[in-house]
């Protein structure tokens, strides 16, 4: 068996090793490394792709959340809805921008953010909601869009694990996740599903107005060589990494849908499992893209197991081991534990296996098996 990794960026390289290499040279006898004719292509490519009308690269997924925010003209004070359940970058650029960040918990099922602590955070002072479409599942957006519009609110889509997930309406619509709030953003960070060979990220958005705003904050608020409008930031997305993303975007759904694969092969191995609790698959769509693959244990001493994966050689995840509101940078004497339980129980329980597109069946078996006997020793 070969070795496993938690993810595999040589053995999908491998495979397009030939595109590759051929495109990062061409962009090196070019000498056009920034804002080259790659970026704009990769641009355009990602618009189809997406079905959005205005895609803005930039630097990584944190600015993309940052310059989003921006562009939308968040004022300090304003409050900010999100979950407190994922990644620190969420939160960090609200808090950044001086915004008031205001954490709720999030769904014991899907682990996005649960639509009635939305209802019950919200204030006069709340000026936006940023759904994070968590391990890559889709999060309630036609909820979130609702709850929007009935309070003028903007939608921030945190798209950075669920780039290719494609969001089913109560209409029947089917749109891809960060195409259906305001304003979406996601990294291009290497392990993500589309990830670049170094840090990448890009904004979306339906509105013309905003596209141009953030077109301007990216490069430093020029729209004209030395010709500040607007206050921006040098965020910008290099043509290697644009290269690299144009040689990968053609097999994004082909690498989700091995994520899919892979994610009901481990779930069918659990399935017998009481101490174990896999995560929702949806036979009927594609909402899902298994960026991560996370279990949710009972029972079952959840760091013992960590090591014991460990001493197998089997790579493993905690996403994430303390909420955010709990963390040092983010304590508010506003926050009541109460209002917290699902996320104080997930960080206890959660365990993320290996999860990519070069993931085989004897792999499989060998990290199912192991787990299955320890939570039955």
């Amino acid at each position: 068996m070969k070795k496993i990794q938690m993810v595999d960026l040589k053995g999908q390289y491998q495979k397009i090793k030939e595109r590759v290499d051929a495109s990062v040279l061409e962009v090196i006898e070019s000498s056009a490394f920034v804002n080259g004719p790659e970026v704009h292509t990769f641009q355009k490519e990602l618009e189809d792709y997406l079905g959005v009308h205005h895609v803005i690269p930039c630097a990584n997924g944190t600015d993309a959340l940052q310059i989003a925010m921006m562009g939308l003209g968040l004022q300090p004070g304003d409050e900010v809805i999100t979950a407190d359940f994922t990644f620190a970058a969420t939160v960090e650029v609200i808090a950044l921008l001086h915004l008031t960040p205001v954490l709720v918990d999030v769904d014991p099922v899907n682990f996005n953010i649960d639509i009635e602590a939305i209802k019950k955070a919200i204030t006069p002072k709340t000026k936006a909601i940023v759904p994070v479409h968590l391990f890559g599942m889709a999060a309630n957006m036609d909820a979130i869009m609702d709850l929007a519009k009935e309070h003028d609110l903007y939608v921030i889509e945190d798209n950075a694990q669920g780039i290719g997930a494609t969001y089913t309406g109560r209409d029947g619509k089917k749109v891809k996740t960060g195409a259906i709030g305001h304003v979406g953003t996601t990294s291009f960070f290497p392990s993500k599903n589309l990830g670049c060979y170094g840090d990448g990220g890009a904004i979306f958005t339906n509105d013309a107005d905003l596209a141009h705003t953030i077109r301007g904050i990216v490069n430093h608020g020029m729209y004209k060589r030395y010709h500040h409008d607007v206050v921006g930031v040098n965020s910008r997305l290099d043509s290697i990494q644009a290269t690299v993303l144009r040689a990968k975007l053609p097999h994004l759904d082909s690498y989700n849908t091995a994520r899919r694969d892979a994610a009901r092969k481990y779930s069918a191995a659990f399935m017998n499992e009481e101490k174990i609790i896999t995560p929702m698959i949806c036979d009927s769509c594609d909402c899902h893209v298994f960026h991560q693959y996370t279990l949710r244990l009972k029972d079952t001493d959840r760091d013992a197991l960590v090591a014991h994966l460990q001493e197998k050689q089997i790579p493993c995840g905690v996403y994430y081991p303390i909420p955010l509101h709990k963390q040092k940078a983010y304590l508010d004497e506003r926050y009541n534990e109460a209002d917290f339980t699902v996320t104080n129980q997930l960080v206890q329980d959660v365990i993320s296996l290996p999860m990519h597109t070069e993931l085989d069946d004897e792999q499989i078996a060998f990290i199912t098996s192991t787990i299955i006997d320890f939570v039955n020793k």
